[in-house]
């Protein structure tokens, strides 16, 4: 065989492979995007059309469901319950896990590996084994059926997260900085806030939306936490919407309802995924 059939053969194998590898992508990403399309354009259909035809778009767009879901269903008022408790949370992960991460990053004191590793150890276990005792701690302390028992309780479980994500970010930024600050006559907490903490920017904005992400779909904890349904958030409103209109065959508004729980989470991402990207990078790279 000579010299150029090979080299035909070989760039045929490579692009055979690619063209291989994209239609398996765009196979994967119709599986994947498909059913939130069809999910988006079915909350605009009445029942008895969705029964008619299921995968026809809308004969007439109307957001008759998404009244219904929001006021009717009480999806307004989760909404705004998910929105406070998913805000106030990460403002103390942020804050609290922040810190933790800065003074693991940069500062060297006694059992500082047991510390880190203590957080660590917190990503590792198991949600399932702790609801029970959690349970009973909450109730001891008072904070059982309220908003202020299920923030501490997000915080808790997120801080880990945000402690092995920003202490290798923190890592990465240059001790000189410091050193700077410290000429400059900034004191410890000067240093973290005015200056390291703004450096970390792309790894707050990482963490934060991970973190609104998982909290924003959270149910099993908030099931256990919560039991007056004013204070139910969003996946346990819906779940009670499912329950109520599988009985009472509307899934029009079931649908609106679903997509209400799913956009802001979809459109979150979509904004800041280059600041995701750049946050994971950033941190995982020294030098």
């Amino acid at each position: 065989m000579s010299l150029s059939s090979a080299s035909i053969l070989e760039r045929l194998g490579e692009y055979g492979r690619k063209t291989i590898t994209q239609i398996i992508f765009v196979v994967y990403g119709v599986i994947v995007v498909f059913p939130m399309v069809w999910l988006l354009y079915t909350a605009f259909k009445p029942t008895s059309e969705l029964f008619a035809s299921a995968w026809s778009l809308p004969v007439e767009w109307k957001l008759d469901n998404f009244v219904e879901a929001w006021s009717e269903a009480r999806i307004g008022d989760f909404f705004w319950n998910s929105l406070f408790v998913t805000i106030s949370t990460l403002l103390v992960q942020l804050f609290v896990g922040s810190m933790a991460s800065y003074s693991l990053a940069k500062y060297r004191f006694r059992a500082q590996g047991i510390l880190y590793y203590g957080f660590l150890a917190g990503m590792m276990f198991p949600l399932f084994l702790g609801i029970v005792p959690l349970f009973f701690l909450v109730k001891s302390l008072g904070l059982l059926d309220s908003h202020l028992g299920l923030i501490v309780v997000y915080a808790a479980f997120g801080i880990p997260f945000t402690v092995f994500v920003l202490t290798a970010f923190f890592r990465t930024i240059p001790t000189e900085i410091m050193e700077a600050g410290v000429m400059d006559g900034c004191g410890h907490f000067s240093l973290y806030w005015r200056i390291m903490l703004p450096l970390a920017k792309p790894g707050l904005t990482t963490v934060g939306i991970f973190t609104f992400i998982s909290i924003w779909n959270e149910y099993i904890l908030a099931l256990v936490l919560l039991s007056s349904s004013h204070l139910r958030t969003m996946p346990l409103g819906i779940a009670v919407l499912q329950f109520v209109q599988f009985y009472e065959v509307d899934f029009g508004a079931l649908f609106a309802g679903l997509v209400i729980v799913m956009l802001p989470t979809l459109l979150c991402y979509v904004i800041l995924q280059e600041q995701i990207t750049k946050g994971m990078t950033v941190g995982a790279v020294k030098g």
